[in-house]
């Protein structure tokens, strides 16, 4: 049996770093992963998606160069191959990158294989056995498939499989229309694609107020994405060669390729959690105190397993910490985080904080201004207005509550807003900032000065 100081599970975004910083401290870690160095943000999430989405922004800007006064010769065509070859190359230079770093720095012992618990101190992973004081699960999530009807009869792809298509399909149905769904959806769209959406809910991103739901709507719709909402008793068949998506009250969509974005679970099912008594909420997810511990003393869950956000900042922010609490004697919490997360179709939807129906909901006074995109400078000049700007914000307190930028650098833009509740700076305050000129950031003033009683 080898002894650590740590074990690590998962070399996401969180595992690395903490090893890095244990391994600063003169600590010994073993940082053990099954699979990719790097996790889903490299993997198969965030860099090779928002690769694979600035190549379709490229053919969406192509086609209407002739609005700026730019003409090309010829129509567009998309090489998914080589479209599919530069995401891949992403990929491989961010995971080969990190995984030499790993390996090169001492008292950091890189473990390939699969992780399971022998008792709540001691970790299996092959032929080895490791124990160690701390243990800390930074183990992920993957695509939820659910179990609807015929979808065993039939050929699907998930958003991990989806990155890697080399043939741009003739027309791709997605189901779910949450921020995976959407992506791949006006992506596709872009890339040529005929693109169907199929939601359950009522509205697209549901999870979003109704006006900004609308405005998401508006922008796809705009692009020819056909859109079918309400979708009860979702049905799937055989149709030819095709995929038949049949619903109870739309008509039904015969696709080339199907794509299930039907949200997430967390990979706790196979690492033998029972054994080392770690408590699991009904849906999977380790449930963890706002110190990210669990409820069994030594071991913590960090990043997407742990229920407590699903992205890369906020794994990243779980690091920080345990890394803050038990190297830099703080006392972080995760409860202090203020939610905040971006969409990234195009143009770009950037949140923080609460909805308009959050806010509404905790019975406080609120007042709430809203404004469209078409009225902002930067937005006019790159001829780029759709979308809309929205705070939401404590009568009583003058705090803002909550804040959405759906528009052309919405998810940049988002960031004076973030800062400022984190800062807890109370609005009138930000109305007297000076923003430069033209930006899309210059609107925020104007946008708190029309903050009124809702």
């Amino acid at each position: 049996m080898k002894t650590f100081d740590a074990i690590i599970i998962g070399a996401g975004q969180a595992g690395p770093s903490l090893a890095g910083r244990f391994a600063a401290a003169g600590m010994t870690v073993a940082l053990i992963e099954r699979k990719f160095v790097g996790g889903t943000c490299v993997n198969a999430g965030c860099m090779p998606t928002k690769t694979l989405v600035a190549s379709a922004r490229t053919a969406h800007v192509i086609r209407r160069s002739a609005d700026y006064g730019i003409h090309t010769n010829g129509g567009v065509s998309t090489d998914m191959t080589a479209v599919e070859k530069r995401a891949a190359t992403v990929i491989n230079n961010t995971r080969n990158s990190l995984t030499t770093w790993l390996e090169s720095t001492d008292k950091i012992s890189l473990k390939r294989g699969h992780a399971r618990f022998e008792s709540a101190t001691t970790i299996r992973v092959g032929d080895e056995t490791l124990t160690a004081p701390r243990i800390f699960l930074n183990v992920g999530a993957r695509p939820a498939v659910p179990a609807l009807p015929g979808l065993s009869d039939v050929e699907y792809l998930t958003s991990t499989s989806m990155i890697h298509l080399t043939a741009l399909p003739r027309h791709l149905a997605i189901i779910g229309a949450g921020y995976i769904g959407l992506e791949f959806a006006q992506m596709y769209r872009r890339f040529g694609t005929e693109v169907s959406i199929i939601e359950r809910s009522p509205r697209l991103a549901p999870r979003e107020d109704d006006d900004v739901c609308q405005a998401i709507g508006d922008v796809l719709r705009s692009e020819g994405i056909s859109i079918h909402t309400n979708a009860q008793d979702i049905k799937l068949s055989k149709s030819g060669e095709d995929i038949r998506i049949s619903t109870a009250s739309n008509p039904d969509v015969d696709a080339s390729h199907l794509l299930i974005a039907t949200g997430r679970r967390p990979n706790t099912d196979d690492l033998g959690l029972s054994e080392a008594g770690v408590a699991l909420d009904d849906k999977g997810y380790i449930i963890v105190d706002d110190h990210l511990s669990t409820n069994v003393a030594g071991i913590w869950a960090l990043g997407d397993c742990n229920g407590r956000g699903a992205f890369t900042h906020t794994s990243y922010n779980d690091f920080e910490i345990v890394a803050a609490n038990l190297l830099d004697g703080e006392d972080r919490k995760v409860s202090e985080r203020i939610p905040a997360y971006a969409l990234y179709i195009d143009p770009p939807l950037g949140r923080v904080g609460m909805t308009e129906r959050e806010a509404r909901a905790t019975g406080r006074a609120i007042s709430v201004s809203t404004m469209p995109m078409s009225r902002v400078g930067r937005a006019i000049e790159k001829d780029e207005t759709k979308g809309l700007m929205k705070v939401v914000a404590d009568v009583e307190t003058g705090q803002i509550l909550g804040a959405a930028i759906l528009g052309v650098e919405g998810d940049e833009a988002i960031h004076g807003f973030i800062d400022a509740m984190h800062a807890r700076t109370p609005y009138p305050v930000l109305k007297w900032a000076v923003p430069i000129h033209p930006t899309v950031s210059e609107l925020i003033p104007t946008l708190l000065g029309g903050l009124k009683s809702a």
